[in-house]
């Protein structure tokens, strides 16, 4: 074959039969209409802009079968319907009928209506004029992959730095699902050609297996390192620090920045949002539907049902199982990092850029790989040194690492951790029965919203002291977070700067070094706290100290002497503190006192005192 996997040779479209691979690489010549629209609907010609050209070419020879040489008298025929250059008499509203067919044989992939509906303005000009406008789409598409593959590998450098690039793709987007070099995996072309690629890890990509068969079978072909692996695997690749970005491609994508794209899309994107890993779409401008608003507009293609109850004809599930089988999932745009066209960056997440529009740098620890892994920096290799990274802490400090950097990051954008404000911690089990229990807490001085799994501290609980071995400092709040663990048997604590909260508390504090009690009832929002009366809740109010080992002091003699007191508290002026089982419990606590605060600031209290507050 050729360079390019779409070639018209002698009124045939000729290109692989990917149903083949990638065991026999066999070609296929299509010389009707029926058979492009076979080659496309049983995926033997897939690819959103591949399919594109497939159709355009399809509207080619439907054309040439509907153009008549003879002198049949057309005059009965409705004005429009007849075409006569090019050497004949086309029959336009036959053609059009099978453009119609053609541009519906797959609904979801934008390309195939698009290149259809292109050609189709060539029609009354006859079959020379539309295989002219169809071999300038495919040479098109050549130029149009090279240039936004080469933007998206500027941007993936741009993002992750200087150095090898561990990446992960889905599906295939190379050059069989386009006419040449591909749109995604163009790009690793693009960064293997660089010099950049350290490995690729490429998805199955169930249930027809496009990665497996056909994305490993090109990047085989052009010498890109790469490893296999099962779909439901990449977020732990992503947890474990294997991966640096995910390149993914696209089937239609929206007015708003929602992409359309094989089925599993949407879940990497959420993995790669929550590990903080850039999520970036590569495709051709003919992939952008400008008239679609949002995704929900999305015809979602279903398959068949045996794609998915069986493999190469063995059943693999009991006859009559019913089944969802969509070819597709629809990615929300705020979960992706960057939509890169031949045009360069056409959408970009706020998230991943200055506010100059320039690509800030991943965090080159984000995802850093737990002790004994194959890939990427371990934990033993971290800055929090081999004191702790040689003990079987090691995977248990990183998994939680970038929990607490994901909630963080979470709560940075809310604006409840501006600056180095605020911190999060968890508890850690002890590694022998008698050294104690830890915590393991954000360091000081560091931006929540920039945060790597390495960027904690351990430090008893005991006493607040940090363990030896790390270079990091805990944060000077650490003695509030101690104070809740010895106090009660919480899994996790949030301490936040909330602004309603915070203006709350300061608004209800009695003067003096006393704690305040506020009394709140009658809120749906209290049920969020797992009290054992949701009705009412006395919030304490501790005293703002510049030593805020005094603000540790007074909350842990509160919470000794009161043990029903909630999970839940305010410092004067000084934010919020929240604790629960898990670190998602703790964070939700947070979430609701703040939102019950800002209830409160809009309606307003309904009592003359501060101090006890309900609605009326």
């Amino acid at each position: 074959m050729d360079d390019s996997s779409l070639i018209w040779d002698d009124g045939a479209l000729v290109t692989i039969d990917q149903r083949g691979l990638p065991h026999e690489v066999r070609e296929l010549r299509l010389r009707t209409v029926d058979e492009i629209i076979e080659a496309i609907t049983t995926l033997a010609i897939r690819g959103a802009p591949a399919i594109g050209i497939a159709g355009a070419f399809g509207v080619v020879i439907a054309t040439r079968a509907h153009t008549h040489h003879d002198s049949a008298d057309t005059s009965n025929r409705p004005v429009g319907d007849v075409g006569s250059r090019g050497g004949g008499v086309v029959d336009v509203a036959a053609v059009a009928a099978e453009a119609d067919r053609i541009a519906a044989a797959r609904p979801t992939a934008v390309n195939l209506a698009w290149a259809v509906e292109r050609v189709r303005t060539r029609i009354g000009e006859g079959a020379d004029a539309v295989l002219a406008e169809t071999l300038d789409l495919l040479a098109e598409d050549g130029r149009v992959n090279l240039a936004a593959a080469t933007h998206a590998a500027d941007l993936v450098q741009r993002l992750c730095g200087a150095r090898p690039l561990r990446l992960l793709t889905h599906c295939n987007t190379g050059r069989l699902a386009t006419s040449a070099v591909g749109t995604a995996i163009g790009a690793l072309r693009v960064l293997h050609e660089r010099g950049v690629v350290a490995d690729v890890i490429v998805d199955e990509t169930r249930p027809l297996l496009q990665g497996a068969r056909l994305t490993a079978w090109e990047l085989a072909e052009a010498g890109i390192p790469h490893r296999l692996t099962i779909d439901s695997a990449a977020a732990w690749a992503m947890a474990t620090g294997q991966v640096d970005a995910v390149l993914v491609g696209a089937d239609r994508i929206t007015a708003n920045g929602d992409v359309a794209n094989k089925i599993g899309t949407f879940t990497l994107a959420l993995a790669a949002r929550h590990h903080g890993i850039p999520f970036i779409v590569v495709a051709p401008e003919s992939t952008r539907d400008t008239a679609m608003a949002t995704g929900a507009q999305i015809v979602v293609e279903q398959r068949a049902g045996t794609e998915v109850t069986g493999f190469g004809g063995v059943a693999t599930a009991p006859a009559g199982t019913a089944v969802f089988n969509p070819a597709f999932d629809v990615t929300p745009t705020d979960l992706v990092t960057a939509v890169v066209t031949e045009n360069g960056v056409v959408y970009r997440n706020s998230d991943s850029f200055d506010d100059r529009g320039r690509a800030v740098p991943a965090d080159t620890t984000r995802g850093v790989g737990f002790a004994g892994s194959q890939q990427g920096t371990t934990f033993a290799d971290s800055e929090q040194g081999a004191t702790l990274a040689d003990s079987e802490q090691g995977a248990t400090l990183a998994d939680r690492g970038l929990a607490i950097a994901a909630t963080a990051r979470q709560l940075y954008q809310r604006g409840w951790m501006p600056g180095t404000a605020g911190n999060i911690s968890v508890r850690i089990a002890p590694v022998d029965p008698g050294s104690g229990e830890d915590a393991l807490i954000t360091a000081s001085g560091l931006s929540k919203g920039e945060l790597g799994a390495h960027d904690t501290v351990l430090v008893a609980i005991a006493d607040t002291t940090a363990r030896p071995g790390q270079s990091r400092k805990p944060s000077a709040e650490t003695s509030i977070h101690t104070a809740v663990y010895r106090t009660r048997p919480a899994g996790a604590v949030v301490h936040v700067h909330s602004p309603f909260a915070t203006a709350l508390a300061t608004t209800a504090a009695r003067p003096g070094d006393a704690v305040t009690p506020v009394r709140i009832s009658g809120f749906e929002l209290l049920k969020g706290f797992g009290l054992a009366d949701p009705s009412t809740v006395v919030i304490p109010v501790f005293p703002n100290w510049p030593e805020v080992a005094r603000i540790g002091t007074d909350i842990e003699t509160y919470l000794r002497e009161n043990p029903d007191a909630p999970p839940i508290l305010f410092i004067t002026g000084h934010g919020i503190t929240t604790w629960g089982e898990t670190l998602a419990q703790a964070r939700d606590r947070a979430e609701c006192l703040e939102a019950l605060c800002e209830l409160i600031a809009r309606i307003g209290p309904t009592v003359a005192t501060p101090l006890e507050i309900g609605p009326t």
